[in-house]
């Protein structure tokens, strides 16, 4: 059996699509039809070389909406025909092995769960059942930038009667910023890209301001009870630091380039700051993913308000490329 894929043949791209032959199943892995893929800046990071070369050729994509097509030996945790999210954050079921496609230029290396392509092989940890009421196009947003964004919110306990600003208005932040003001929480939302900040007050109704704007605007120093950064901006790393209250807690989810530093004054960690960093927004797969679905369908997360544009698959390269100009929300691509 044969797949069309988005192959990342060299560093800075772009993704090539071609043919490639599916392997055969291996124990734990689980074959499905992806529906739609969601446009990470992870992926950006990837295709720049910042996450590693030496794997290179390989698949890229970590959330999408899928249907499962067939099962490899000791998978019980989903059965064909099952309507599923894929993800890079792990839940139950086997960890299966790293999978390898071979196309005609050679072996093509990928992840647990590579999503840029037809068909893929993915491992059954990395897959959960949502209801089928929650549109393919929606549901691919619940494989990595809802759990992460809303997923800090809800697993720090951010909720009515505290503050919070999130530096970086993308498909993380603006996550965490629908949860927080589902819950009620007063919202500052922080960017340096003007549209962000018009998008972020007519659609959740928070305070929304540039970089500089806001450390014009804050006073006291310490403000927040809570801070999120999901820019990957060494700046907004210590702003997120210097804002919070002595008794606040600032939450690091953008990435830095490798070997770029940031810096923070220890004595306000004395006075009780306290700085942290979420991988995933601390979300568990098959607990956090279903209720995401469900708070959407019972209308209390509008994630239809997260998506920007759709793409084609071969558009894939200008989804990418509009993600890293700063003109995307969240952009999916219909892969089937």
């Amino acid at each position: 059996m044969k797949t069309k894929a988005a192959i990342l043949r060299n560093v800075g791209g772009p993704l090539v699509i071609e043919e490639l032959e599916i392997p055969t199943l291996e124990k734990g892995q689980v074959l499905v039809k992806v529906l739609y893929s969601g446009l990470c800046r992870s992926n950006i990071n990837e295709i720049k070389g910042r996450k590693g070369r030496e794997f290179i050729p390989h698949l890229t994509g970590h959330e999408a909406s899928a249907i499962v097509v067939d099962l490899g030996r000791g998978v019980e945790k989903v059965v064909v025909g099952d309507y599923v999210v894929c993800s890079w954050i792990k839940g139950l079921g086997l960890e299966a092995s790293s999978v390898k496609y071979q196309s005609d230029k050679g072996m093509i290396n990928a992840g647990a769960a590579s999503t840029f392509m037809e068909y893929s092989v993915i491992s059954e940890n990395r897959v959960v059942v949502i209801p089928k009421e929650v549109g393919p196009d929606l549901a691919s947003l619940l494989g990595c930038a809802v759990p992460t964004g809303a997923g800090i919110v809800d697993h720090y306990g951010i909720t009515k009667g505290h503050n919070l600003a999130v530096f970086g208005v993308g498909g993380i932040g603006a996550s965490a910023l629908l949860r927080a003001v589902s819950l009620d929480v007063d919202c500052f939302a922080i960017d340096i890209v003007p549209w962000k900040l018009q998008w972020a007050r007519k659609n959740l109704g928070v305070h929304a301001v540039f970089t500089d704007e806001f450390m014009a605007y804050r006073e006291p120093m310490d403000t927040f009870d809570f801070a999120i950064e999901c820019s990957g901006n060494k700046l907004a790393m210590e702003e997120a630091f210097k804002c919070i209250k002595i008794s606040g807690t600032a939450i690091i989810a953008g990435n830095l380039e490798s070997g770029e530093m940031i810096s923070i004054d220890p004595w306000q960690l004395m006075l009780g700051k306290t700085i942290d960093a979420t991988w995933g927004g601390g979300s568990f797969l098959d607990k956090d993913v279903p209720f995401y679905a469900c708070e959407y369908l019972s209308g209390r997360l509008q994630l239809d308000k997260l998506l920007t544009k759709i793409y084609s698959f071969d558009e894939i390269n200008e989804g990418l490329k509009d993600l890293e100009e700063g003109k995307l929300i969240r952009g999916i691509v219909k892969i089937s």
